[in-house]
């Protein structure tokens, strides 16, 4: 079970990634392009939001039931502290990550509630840009040091 929801999170990252950077790109060109926002604008917003909220719960499952890095965490909080890939982890990932989440929520309610479609277009850019950005941060790129690096996709 550990490695297919492991599997599922890393592939469930890129669709997400893609997802979060279209919707950008699609929200800065209405932005600076002056244009109307239309269902596909709206649609990518929800499909941005609902890959986020599935990787969320990927992510949940591994952190509480599933992942030994976690659970050793858990088990003496105090300790991991000290160990890098411990503590990354157990705090410092999956704190960005619920935050780029919450971001991509309040970018789609905002723009949602915006009347001009220019106004609408610049919510979405700059709260999912925001997102986009702190998944890019919290990724566990496969360069990063002290362990803490993954591969660019894990399947088994």
């Amino acid at each position: 079970m550990y490695d297919l929801v492991l599997s599922l999170h890393s592939i469930v990252r890129w669709i997400a990634l893609i997802a979060g950077i279209v919707a950008v790109v699609r929200a800065f060109m209405g932005w600076f392009g002056n244009r109307s926002w239309v269902q596909l604008d709206d649609r990518l917003g929800l499909i941005f939001t609902s890959v986020m909220d599935l990787q969320l719960l990927l992510g949940l499952l591994l952190y509480f039931f599933l992942s030994p890095l976690t659970k050793a965490a858990l088990q003496n909080f105090g300790a991991a502290m000290s160990d890098s890939t411990l503590r990354y982890f157990a705090v410092e990932h999956i704190l960005i990550m619920i935050i780029a989440v919450v971001l991509a929520h309040v970018g789609r309610s905002m723009a949602g509630k915006a009347q001009e479609p220019v106004k609408k277009h610049q919510r979405a850019a700059l709260w999912f840009g925001l997102s986009v950005l702190l998944m890019l941060l919290a990724i566990p790129w496969p360069f990063l040091a002290a362990g803490a690096g993954r591969p660019w996709i894990r399947i088994g």
